[in-house]
């Protein structure tokens, strides 16, 4: 692989040459925790009469003059790691893995560190610091240029590991708590510090093989998010965050601050719905369908998918409905279809889901378990798909006193994520919020939703035959009659008619709206009437805002891309998949269709119509509860009148 033109070659000589010190690291050294309290007991090492203590460690940085209480004893990770497996003498595969990224990361940090010494000028006033030939005035600058080396290969070496050991990696996760024993001092005694954490946290949490990778996983994420903290406010930190290294053996950039991340699916154990399984529906279903397959246009070279470029990807969606109408299904016809495509390509895939379990009493807690959400599914790496079921109960409404602070938390997570000034679509990931309820969701999180999928069930008697008959199985003998099955959920057929029935709004508010607008402009044909009907719409609710406007136009640019990809393409993946990107994005600038006027319409209606159903349900709850409210203190007073006060 080319590297761009500015990005620096990390050579794999001088990330070797320092192997020999990065394995005496793991083997033994001595560190006594300045700002961590340990979690586990030091060991006691009996020793025979006669036996020296030697310093395992040598420091092989110039210049620094370090004082030492030398005890190998002290941390030892290689015994850590190889006691995970209840005794076996031998090294298993999984400790040997562990043990080579250890070295590895090691290795390439201390590396990146000798390099930004060269580049800073940090090398030399090591040396005349050692020579005692370093000026008063420059020691200040001295000091700052350590601890932005030792962020540096703190930073660097959790980045290695943490990639390297990124195939490993299960299922299975490890809460750590956050990293304290991060030094500045310099760059030595910050990686004594982060193996000493690290030991701990192996100490207190490796309790078997299964968690070992786990733990140092959780550990090299949470020094990462420490040290880039840190760097923020480190004086002289910029020349290292604005570098950016190539180790090509391990097809790893390091580009300052940012993880760098490693493609891997998630394994996925839910039950999988084929499309004719999802009755009713259609046009989310046929939505969902489509934004399967526009998720695997996705170009991994150029970490950009054209249906991005072009117009018409949904980056995020809200599916809503009453309980029982198919969200659910839909959830899982959506992710079955994903993951049937990535196999067949070889994409990796992730899916996850943010649940009521990620609310936390702690304070912080539940942001970060969010945010960690939110970075997994946007990883340029992997194909992404993540769902919000029940966001009305997972994300707090500002101003609702009933809202957690966790859930406040939450919503001001997904609020930036879904649409702030550092949002970035690529294409490669799509976010579905969920709910019985979205009236009770706040109302700038839902105007985040770029499309709407009224997930409503089945809804003529064809859908309820359909629906019967599917879920009846074949254990009986009982005729059909006279029916054609599954005739009704031909999707084409289904869609469009769906689609016409938007060319009138459903709602009384808008309705209103839009029969004032015509009765006034006649047919809303021109750019000039359609805006004055949302103008109008506007003066009816305050809250459809730009916003909306904007939601309305990207799902008009989705109409235009009203195509579906063919079958084929997903099946055999050199037909399109693995097509450059300019090829693909011409391969599908061919099927694009013009926008035409009856498209707008039934948008805005679209749009319209689930804004004013919100707004609706969320004022008569609204008015429920403060009739609620009122009888309460009206029976309050009566009692008190009447002397009740017991």
């Amino acid at each position: 692989m080319s590297m761009p033109a500015d990005q620096m070659e990390l050579r794999e000589e001088a990330i070797r040459e320092h192997y020999a010190a990065a394995a005496t690291l793991l083997e033994g050294m001595d560190h006594t925790p300045r700002v961590a309290t340990p979690k586990v007991a030091a060991p006691v090492v009996e020793r025979s009469p006669g036996i020296g203590r030697v310093r395992r460690f040598r420091s092989t940085t110039p210049g620094m003059v370090t004082r030492s209480t030398a005890r190998p004893e002290g941390v030892r990770l290689i015994e850590r790691i190889e006691a995970t497996d209840g005794g076996d003498p031998l090294v298993s595969p999984v400790q040997a893995t562990v043990l080579q990224a250890l070295r590895r990361g090691l290795s390439i940090a201390l590396a990146v560190g000798e390099t930004f010494s060269e580049a800073t000028g940090l090398t030399e006033m090591k040396r005349e610091n050692l020579e005692g030939r370093l000026a008063s005035t420059a020691r200040h600058a001295f000091s700052e240029l350590l601890a932005a080396e030792a962020l540096a290969v703190m930073h660097s070496f959790a980045n290695a590991t943490g990639f390297l050991l990124a195939p490993s990696s299960t299922e299975v996760t490890v809460e750590i708590g956050a990293v304290e024993e991060v030094l500045t001092d310099n760059a030595q005694l910050a990686l004594h510090g982060c193996l000493w954490e690290l030991d701990q946290e192996l100490a207190a949490f490796a309790s078997d093989e299964t968690r070992l990778v786990a733990v140092v996983m959780a550990y090299t994420e949470q020094l990462m998010e420490k040290v880039a903290l840190r760097a923020q406010s480190a004086p002289r930190a910029g020349a290292f965050a604005d570098a950016d290294f190539r180790v090509e053996a391990d097809d790893l950039s390091i580009r300052g601050f940012t993880p760098a991340r490693r493609g891997k699916g998630s394994t996925l154990t839910m039950t999988f719905k084929a499309p004719n399984e999802v009755v009713g529906n259609h046009i989310a279903k046929y939505q969902a369908m489509r934004l399967s397959k526009m998720l695997m246009a996705y170009d991994f070279e150029r970490k950009l998918n054209p249906f991005a470029e072009l117009g018409g990807f949904i980056f995020t969606f809200m599916g809503d409905g009453k309980p029982g109408t198919g969200k659910t299904t839909l959830i899982q016809m959506m992710a079955g279809l994903i993951n049937g495509y990535c196999q067949t390509a070889g994409y990796p895939f992730r899916y996850q889901n943010l649940s009521t379990d990620n609310i936390d009493s702690y304070q912080g807690k539940s942001g970060q378990n969010a945010k960690a959400f939110i970075d997994a599914i946007i990883d340029p790496n992997v194909i992404g798909f993540g769902t919000i079921d029940d966001i009305d109960q997972l994300a707090g409404k500002r101003g609702d006193r009933q809202s957690s602070a966790g859930q406040l938390e939450i919503t001001a997570v997904l609020m930036e994520s879904f649409a702030g000034a550092n949002t970035v679509v690529r294409g490669n990931c799509t976010f579905g919020m969920f709910s019985n309820y979205p009236e009770n969701v706040d109302d700038a999180l839902r105007q985040r939703a770029g499309a709407r999928f009224l997930v409503d069930g089945p809804q003529t008697r064809d859908d309820y035959i359909d629906i019967l008959t599917l879920l009846m199985g074949r254990n009986h003998d009982i005729p059909l009659g006279d029916h054609d099955l599954y005739e009704a959920q031909a999707i084409q057929k289904a869609v469009s008619k769906s689609f016409e029935s938007h060319s009138r709004p459903k709602e009384d508010g808008l309705v209103r709206v839009y029969e004032r607008v015509e009765g006034e402009l006649g047919r809303l044909d021109t750019l000039a009437k359609l805006g004055t009907y949302l103008k109008g719409i506007q003066e009816a609710d305050e809250r459809f805002t730009g916003r909306a406007i904007k939601n309305i136009t990207d799902a008009v640019k989705v109409r235009a891309m009203d195509f579906e990809l063919p079958d084929e393409w997903m099946e055999e993946p050199d037909l399109f998949l693995f097509r450059d990107y300019d090829t693909k994005r011409g391969m599908i600038e061919e099927l694009r269709r013009p926008i035409t006027v009856d498209m707008v319409i039934q948008e805005i209606n679209r749009y319209a119509d689930s804004e004013f159903r919100y707004a609706d349900k969320s004022d008569e709850v609204a008015i429920e509860n403060a009739v609620r409210d009122m009888s309460r203190m009206e029976e309050a007073r009566r009692r008190y009148a009447a002397g009740d006060r017991g």
